[in-house]
């Protein structure tokens, strides 16, 4: 049983402790929180023990939190430690708490943080025996298993390029975000996600182009993919309908918009109404010669959840890359039917 320690319970911590607790391979020993908030009491009602910095030990308290300790005692009690801090802390920690500790990190830090990142369905592998792993981003996960689901099933990928519409804040971000305005993020080409696909999937002709909307549910991405042949329309459906963590969203089913697949989730009784599947339109997949179009959702808030299942089995050797797919999916009840593990 692998002891997992959580620097971080906010919008990923606490969808990943929730995770963590379904397994029966792994448990969560803490959580970091900074702030004694109603998602410190959440944890606490949750049996996870709170650990954070001794001057903050006075106002948990006071806050009626029980404290376990502080943040170096719960990465010694930890086998490993998943980084769920804010973007840039993640480094920080890792310099301060993590440096005889194995540690994940997530997609808010820079790749030179991690030995390798990390992507379950592309490169699972790599991430067995090493210390630092860095799981990619939301937007670069979503881009990722979309690739690998079309060139493990055959399709030759000569060069990508997909256009991102971002969601302007996550929705309990009530101080951030366009409110009537788009705005390009960046204006320069390319955005940060072309390159960061590379991190994983090394020699793709990536370029990605991005904007932030004022919505808040999820991001909606709309690829190019120049292939190596004509591949019939039913193959490329076949390819990502059979890969795990992607769902095919037909308009004719009642999808015809991201706002939609979230409803979808609560009515599946997602927790959150998460929906950890890349949520690729059907309706859009289009095969033009050697030229392919397709446009899917990515939620930001829970589609990197299973990768930081994954990424603890490899780093421990636990199971392989499709028995731990198929248990972490099988878990969180993603979506599996028809599905190929392996």
């Amino acid at each position: 049983m692998i002891r997992v320690g959580i620097v971080g319970y906010g919008t990923i911590g606490k969808r990943i402790a929730d995770a963590i607790a379904l397994q029966d391979d792994m448990k969560v020993v803490g959580v970091v929180k900074m702030t004694p908030d109603y998602e410190a009491k959440i944890a606490v009602s949750r049996g996870l023990p709170i650990y954070t910095t001794p001057d903050k030990w006075d106002k948990f308290r006071k806050a009626g939190v029980e404290v376990s300790g502080d943040v170096s005692d719960l990465v010694k009690i930890s086998d490993v430690v998943i980084d769920a801090s804010p973007e840039d802390v993640g480094r920080e920690n890792k310099e301060k708490y993590y440096q005889d500790k194995p540690a994940v990190f997530q997609g808010g830090e820079e790749a030179d943080v991690a030995e390798v990142s990390f992507n379950a369905l592309a490169n699972y592998e790599e991430a067995v025996g090493k210390k630092y792993v860095r799981v990619v981003s939301c937007n670069t996960t979503g881009i990722t298993r979309v690739l690998t689901a079309l060139m493990h099933n055959g399709v030759g990928v000569r060069k990508v390029r997909v256009f991102l519409v971002r969601r302007g804040a996550d929705p309990r971000e009530h101080k951030k975000g366009p409110i009537n305005d788009v705005v390009p993020n960046p204006a320069t080409v390319p955005s940060h996600h072309g390159p960061d696909v590379r991190t994983i999937l090394k020699d793709i002709d990536i370029v990605t182009m991005a904007v932030a909307a004022p919505v808040t549910i999820m991001h909606m991405h709309m690829m190019y993919i120049e292939t190596d042949g004509g591949y019939r329309r039913e193959f490329i459906e076949e390819a990502l309908a059979r890969t795990p963590r992607i769902f095919l969203a037909e308009v004719g089913s009642g999808f015809q918009s991201l706002a939609q697949i979230i409803e979808y989730a609560r009515d599946l009784g997602r927790a959150r109404g998460d929906f950890q599947e890349v949520a690729v339109f059907r309706d859009s997949i289009t095969v033009n010669g050697n030229e392919l179009y397709l446009m899917y959702g990515v939620h930001q808030e829970s589609i990197v959840v299973p990768e930081n299942v994954d990424v603890v089995r490899a780093m421990f050797s636990l199971a392989p890359k499709w028995s731990s797919i198929e248990k972490t999916d099988r878990t969180l009840k993603l979506i599996t039917a028809g599905k190929r593990y392996g």
